[in-house]
């Protein structure tokens, strides 16, 4: 079985069967992560975690080196993650199935970078951790066995990624609408956490990244999905972003599962900061 977007627990208690028995090639990914805490993901990995399942650093293994520019979780290059997803063992026709523990929040990225790179046999787990292990299904601790070396090399496909320097010089006149993933009182300026600084890029809509699940990490039905979109004509082009490419991830996930096409910008609002704080020359 081929499964792409969002699989249930019970699907994916049935490829581990599947795969236990010398059939199918499944590749689990933990994507657990706390931004303020950045090894309690891999803390509860150790702890408890979908048998199989493997760890999917967002700071080590789903993005690149900080510089200062591109965000506070670069987008990895292609031979970055090509060294990462043939390391837990991923080829080109292996499933893939991913989850955390916070409503797709970093689960969402994983799933967006591998499809950028060209493998589409690649599905969230709905619900994530919390609904298999309230399943009943057993759990397994500690670091898993090195799988065998996958075969996959990512190749990005093209016209997916908008930067700076696309956006800014059109901020007057935008061909596209910007959607920003974060929480209304960051959006609004009201508050700023994480970022320099506080507020939202010129022309910016609010599309909170929470409105794809419900408060228990399922993923809301279509219906209320295409609901939480139609405030965008259906040809308008969509960019989106947040505070470092993360959970916009988790809005292009809702925007694929009802057709829609829509572009990401990867450094999001800390690259728009460092370019604010740090403005280029000319010759630079």
């Amino acid at each position: 079985m081929n499964y792409q977007g969002v699989i249930e627990v019970s699907k994916l208690a049935e490829l581990q069967g599947q795969q236990e028995q010398g059939n199918g090639q499944l590749v689990i990914l933990d994507c657990r992560y706390d931004l303020a805490d950045t090894d309690a993901g891999e803390d509860a990995y150790f702890g408890k975690h979908i048998p199989g399942a493997h760890y999917a650093s967002l700071h080590r293994d789903l993005s690149a080196p900080c510089e200062r520019y591109g965000g506070r979780h670069p987008f990895p290059t292609a031979s970055q993650f090509t060294e990462f997803a043939r390391s837990v063992g991923i080829s080109s026709d292996t499933q893939v199935v991913v989850y955390d523990d916070q409503r797709f929040a970093f689960a969402a990225r994983a799933w967006w970078l591998l499809r950028h790179f060209g493998h589409s046999r690649v599905a969230i787990l709905d619900g994530g951790f919390s609904a298999y292990k309230n399943a009943g299904l057993p759990l397994a601790h500690g670091e898993e066995e090195a799988p065998c070396t996958g075969d996959f090399t990512a190749a990005a496909r093209a016209n997916e990624l908008l930067h700076y320097d696309d956006l800014y010089p059109r901020l007057d006149n935008p061909p596209w609408q910007l959607v920003d993933a974060r929480d209304t009182k960051r959006f609004l300026g009201n508050e700023e956490p994480i970022d320099p600084i506080a507020g939202h890029i010129p022309g910016a809509i609010n599309k909170p990244w929470q409105a794809v699940t419900d408060d228990e990490g399922f993923l809301k039905p279509l219906p209320a999905l295409r609901e939480n979109w139609q405030s965008i004509p259906a040809d308008d082009d969509i960019v989106c972003y947040c505070g470092s490419g993360v959970t916009a991830c988790v809005n292009l996930f809702s925007l694929h599962l009802i057709g829609r096409k829509a572009q990401l910008y990867p450094g999001s609002w800390s690259d728009w900061c460092a370019h604010i704080l740090h403005p280029r020359t000319a010759s630079a």
